[in-house]
């Protein structure tokens, strides 16, 4: 899992009590791919960037399409986002929120591998 000083990990029990969903609407949003989350120490867990006014953020699930369909791993993906892009000149999800959806789509596709 990428350790980044500015990313806080949420667990799920956090998720429920941010989104006001049950565990399994919780899991069926990670199952979708509307979140990500990656397995530390046997628990799952999402950086707090994924959630935007209460909720998943909507570029998160597309992004993510672009990213498995140019050969990334869930892992890959995380690590992807999280750091910084010298193309982006900032991590795709900071890129994400501040609405460069079809720039951070644009680099996602180019390094497919």
């Amino acid at each position: 899992m990428t350790e980044s000083p500015e990313v806080r990990w949420l667990t799920i029990p956090d998720l429920t009590e941010i989104l006001g969903l049950k565990v399994s609407q919780v899991r069926r949003l990670i199952e979708d791919r509307a979140l990500l989350a990656t397995r530390a120490d046997g628990v799952w867990k999402v950086p707090d960037l994924f959630i935007v006014d209460g909720e998943p953020m909507h570029e998160l699930r597309g992004t993510l399409v672009v990213l498995a369909d140019a050969g990334f791993s869930d892992e890959e993906a995380m690590n992807w986002l999280l750091n910084e892009e010298e193309s982006l000149g900032v991590s795709p999800v900071r890129a994400l929120l501040a609405g460069r959806k079809a720039e951070v789509r644009r680099v996602a596709q180019a390094l497919g591998f």
